[in-house]
């Protein structure tokens, strides 16, 4: 079971991850090129007129970021 000293812990890097993902995509979605952290390759943006699973996603497959659009 978790104290609150760990649950803390947990929540403040699931919010640094969030905010860190929701960055990422706002800069790819303004057209700035950004790089995997994992593998170095280029991520590109998925939109939905494309028929595929829109979101951002490296060449690899090392990022994978599903977006919503409504």
């Amino acid at each position: 079971m978790l104290d609150i000293t760990q649950f803390d812990l947990l929540k403040k890097s699931s919010a640094k991850s969030f905010n860190d993902q929701k960055a990422l995509i706002k800069k790819v979605m303004a057209g700035r090129e950004m790089k995997c952290e994992t593998c170095g390759s280029i991520l590109r943006l998925i939109v939905p007129e494309d028929k595929s699973t829109p979101g951002v996603y490296c060449g690899k497959g090392c990022t994978d970021i599903c977006l919503d659009f409504i």
